[in-house]
Parts: structure tokens; C-alpha cells; sequence
């Protein structure tokens, strides 16, 4: 209605330069007015919404041309850490846009750290059902109601740090397209539960949603919470690849009625995070958690997500399950790379290891003890294309989350302000003003269009590759320049160890040496 109310605007407009100046004013003016109120009644475009007219300004400046992009990278004028590339290609997907480009590939292909994904004389037609034929089955021999969760489901990001609108367009796109949303440490709001997708709740060291009084955890309410039908998993967050070790605050002036009763905290409240954990100091106490937990909430799968550190403090956790034969059903690996709301930079940048590396230490410690087949891995850490999924499985990953990709789909432009309430899209705000922007229903459909998009693609690169099934991609399927003479198989940069290796002592390396060190008692060499 209105495009077509504006072209005849400037149909009729042709007569205008014959108008008094005061006619012409007034003509000029309708026409910003009808392109105001059609950008802020307009659902597609969270910027427009926020800023009719002046967001066009935006638009315009990125459709000058690649000669304009290319000065902006020369000159490092964007300052965003993410490929725009990538970013480009998961807008177009969430959309249901082409996603295809022209002229080859852009990458340095002789740069040092350059990977690839072998293909196959033999390949395969891509799986013409990924969605279904693409899952993960997550319950060891002591959870009695296991999840048979989609391989690629939606990070931990919490009410508070997201606004309302955000998490349901989250959870309402999981729910179309049969994933898993991830709760973020910020408890369970009404937010995540009333669009009625999948939740895997996650419990950090501040134990919002089952807190008691003194901050401490409370059986009692967390067993109320693990019992509503949304919530699939539990997973306790020993740390964050952003922020491995830090703890986090969130101000009281920012916890709203609706934060507070998430979190079960007052309105008002600050919400503190502590670095560690009070409900358990050692890895003996650990699994015990797990294993409580594990009743608490009736069978259902309990697991633990880390940012790995110190190898021997995970090879400590290692010692507790194979001592006490209690583990959890899964373990979710998060890298140094990893995204957050807000972190001081040298943690951002110099604290936790990279996800593939981790998702290495932790497969293989895994095998080394026995326990491969109980425990499922998950990876984190800006693992965002189909490729990226692809090598973090072939390396020993089950299954993937992210955050950063589903955060494009919601209309995230990387502005960089999710600390100061102020997002200029409505995604990282607790600011109504600018949360309208975020229309629900259509930035679901874009959720639920990028997970499908991401699994079609996911498909064909595992047929490219002459394979059936994500599963069987291996070590040796990807290659990576380690100079500009020399490549190597990510299977001589990554060995593999035997089954119980670590129990009977034929592992070699660091790993070996770890777990030596490494006691069930307490975290840390012994």
C-alpha cells in the first residue's frame, strides 16, 4: 500500500518543480512521511523500524559496490571482528535468498592456517531430509529419558542480556523447525516457554531460576523447573569460552519484574555471577551434581559445558568419571572464540583454548578412558557455516551450537553495543523503545530458515565428500596449510588414541602427562 501511495507521490511529483517553494517543501515532506510510516509498520527490517528514513541512508551506503567495501577493509574503517562474507551468506539464508556468489573463491588458499574439506570422485546426492536425518541421540545408560536433539541447535543466550522479542523469535523459530534453544544462564522466563519450543536450561554458578536465599543452589526449585515438558536438557556451565573464569554482574537497575522472576532474584536485585561453583569444589563433587541432577529432574539428560584450560583440571574431571563410573550424557566444548554480550578484552582474546583444538582434547581424553559411546560432544565457539560444522565433527564433535549465526537471522548488524542497552535493532536490549524492532513472527521464520538452510548445506558437503551421514566424516577428510610449501591431513595434525589408552598408559604426549597429574579430589595436579 504505501510503495504504491509514494509512486504516485513522485508520479504527480513531476508537476512539483513548477509549485511555489512552500508547495515543493510540503510535496517533499509527504513523501518522507509516507516512507516513515511504511518503514515503521514494515516487519523485515529491524533497522527501519528503529530509524525510518535515516536507515536508508545505511542501506544505500552498502549497495555503493564492492570498490567502497573493498576501501573499507584496506582501510580497517568497519572494525567487526566477523567475516562479511559469512555474515552476507547467513543473512541471505535466513531470509530464503540465493546463496550462491560468482568469480571463485576470495580466501588466501596459500596463507597458513587455510583449511578444506576433501572431496570425492564418488560423491554422493546430499540427504534429501537432514533435518530428521541429522540428529543427535543424547542419554547415557543412567538418564532413563533421553533427547533425540537436532546436530545443530541454538547457544546459550539469556533473557536479560536478549530482549523479550529476541528469545521468543528464538524459541518460536526452534519450535517450527524442531531444534533446541538453549536458555543461557539467565533461568527460564515466560519468553521461553509460552512460543513452546525445546529448551535446554542452562545452570550457571549463580543457579538463577533454582537459587535459594543466600545465592546458593535450591533442589527444591530446580526440580519444579526440570520438570516442565519444554526443558529437554540440563546443562551446568562451568565456564564461557568469551570469559573463561570471570563471572559476570548483572546491575539491579537493569533487572526488571520479568528478569527477577526468571532468575528468582527481587526486581532490583543485582545478579551476580561468581567465577566458580558453590554446590560442588572438586571433580568428585562434580559428577555427584550431575548425578543429582540427573534425578532431581527425572531421568532426563544432564550434562556440563566448559571452556578448556588447564588440561590436567580436565583430565581431573576424566579421573572422577572413570573413578566413580557416574558421567555426564553430554559435554558441550566451548571455544576461546567464543561470543558474549560483554568481556574484558584480554579474556575475549588471550584466555581458553580454540574450539577445535579443545573438541580434540576433550574426544580424545573421552576414548582414553573409555567412555566415548556414553558421552555425547557438543561444540561452541563461532562455528557458524556448514563447513565449520563439518570439520568440528570430523575432528570428534557430535553435534554444534551457535549463537552468533541465529543472532544475524534476528537482524543482528554487529554494532557492538550489547553492553549499553542501546542495540539498534532490538535484538541486545532491555529497552522496549528499541525492542520493538524485532517483529516475532517474521524473524522466527528467518531462525527457522537458517538452521534449514545450514543442514542443506551441511548435506551437500558431506555428499561432496562421498559420504552418507555427517558421522562419518573423519580426521583425514580435511586438510590444512601449515606453511606455504606444506599441508598436512588433520589427522597427523590431530592423532587419535587408543580406546582406554589413558588407563592402561600407552598414551603419549601432554595428554599422557595430564593425566598422571591429575586427581579426582580436586582440580588441579596433585
Amino acid at each position: 500500500m504505501f510503495p504504491a501511495l509514494i509512486a504516485m507521490l513522485l508520479m504527480s511529483g513531476a508537476w512539483a518543480w513548477f509549485w511555489p517553494p512552500a508547495a515543493l517543501v510540503a510535496f517533499l515532506v509527504a513523501i518522507l512521511l509516507c516512507l516513515g510510516i511504511y518503514d515503521v509498520l514494515q516487519p523485515s527490517h529491524s533497522i527501519l523500524r528503529n530509524y525510518p528514513v535515516l536507515g536508508h541512508v545505511r542501506f544505500l551506503l552498502e549497495d555503493v559496490g564492492p570498490e567502497l567495501r573493498q576501501y573499507i577493509v584496506e582501510h580497517n574503517l568497519e572494525g567487526r571482528p566477523f567475516n562479511r562474507d559469512q555474515r552476507s551468506l547467513l543473512y541471505r539464508r535466513s531470509k530464503g535468498l540465493l546463496d550462491k556468489k560468482a568469480f571463485g573463491t576470495e580466501q588466501d588458499v596459500y596463507a597458513e592456517g587455510y583449511r578444506w574439506i576433501t572431496h570425492s570422485l564418488a560423491a554422493k546426492p546430499p540427504s534429501e531430509n537432514p533435518k530428521e536425518g541429522f540428529r543427535v541421540a543424547i542419554g547415557g545408560p543412567d538418564c532413563t529419558r533421553p533427547y533425540r536433539a537436532s546436530l545443530l541447535n541454538i547457544s546459550a543466550m539469556s533473557f536479560g542480556a536478549l530482549s523479550a522479542n529476541a528469545i521468543r523469535a528464538l524459541n518460536a523459530g526452534a519450535r517450527m523447525g524442531g531444534f533446541a534453544h538453549n536458555t543461557g544462564e539467565g533461568g527460564i522466563s515466560k519468553h521461553h516457554r509460552e512460543p513452546g519450543g525445546d529448551l535446554i536450561w542452562q545452570i550457571g554458578t549463580g543457579y538463577f531460576g533454582c537459587r535459594d536465599a543466600e545465592g546458593g543452589f535450591d533442589p527444591e526449585r530446580f526440580e519444579v523447573q526440570a520438570a516442565l515438558e519444554a526443558v529437554r536438557m540440563i546443562e551446568i556451565k562451568l565456564s564461557q569460552g568469551a570469559k573463561p573464569g570471570h563471572g559476570g554482574i548483572l546491575p539491579g537497575v537493569k533487572v526488571s519484574a520479568e528478569i527477577a522472576e526468571a532468575r528468582a532474584v527481587g526486581p532490583g536485585e543485582d545478579c551476580i555471577s561468581p567465577p566458580a561453583h558453590s554446590a560442588f569444589r572438586s571433580p568428585l563433587e562434580l559428577v555427584d551434581f550431575v548425578a543429582r541432577l540427573r534425578r532431581l529432574a527425572q531421568g532426563k539428560p544432564v550434562g556440563i559445558k566448559l571452556a578448556v584450560g588447564q588440561p590436567t583440571e580436565l583430565m581431573s574431571i576424566f579421573r572422577a568419571i572413570s573413578q566413580t563410573g557416574i558421567a555426564p550424557d553430554f559435554i558441550v566444548v566451548d571455544g576461546g572464540e567464543g561470543g558474549t554480550g560483554a568481556a574484558p578484552i584480554e579474556f575475549s582474546d588471550h584466555m581458553g583454548m580454540p574450539v577445535l583444538e579443545a573438541i580434540v582434547l576433550v574426544h580424545n581424553a573421552l576414548v582414553g578412558i573409555g567412555y566415548r559411546d556414553r558421552v555425547k560432544v557438543l561444540a561452541a565457539g563461532k562455528l557458524i557455516t556448514s563447513v565449520d560444522i563439518a570439520m568440528a565433527i570430523a575432528l570428534g564433535a557430535d553435534g554444534v551450537n551457535t549463537a552468533r549465526g541465529f543472532m544475524f537471522a534476528l537482524g543482528c548488524i554487529q554494532a557492538q553495543l550489547c553492553h549499553t542497552n542501546s542495540c539498534p535493532v532490538g535484538v541486545a536490549t532491555q529497552n522496549a523503545h528499541l525492542a520493538r524492532a524485532i517483529d516475532v513472527e517474521s524473524k522466527a521464520e528467518r531462525v527457522r530458515n537458517l538452521h534449514a538452510s545450514t543442514l542443506s548445506a551441511l548435506a551437500e558437503v558431506v555428499g561432496a565428500a562421498g559420504l552418507a551421514h555427517p558421522r562419518e566424516l573423519e580426521r583425514h577428510h580435511v586438510f590444512q596449510r601449515v606453511s606455504p610449501w606444506e599441508i598436512r591431513p588433520f589427522s597427523h595434525l590431530y592423532p587419535s588414541v587408543g580406546a582406554g589408552s589413558l588407563l592402561d598408559g600407552t598414551a603419549r604426549g601432554f595428554m599422557q602427562s595430564a593425566w598422571k597429574a591429575a586427581t579426582a579430589e580436586r582440580f588441579g595436579a596433585s
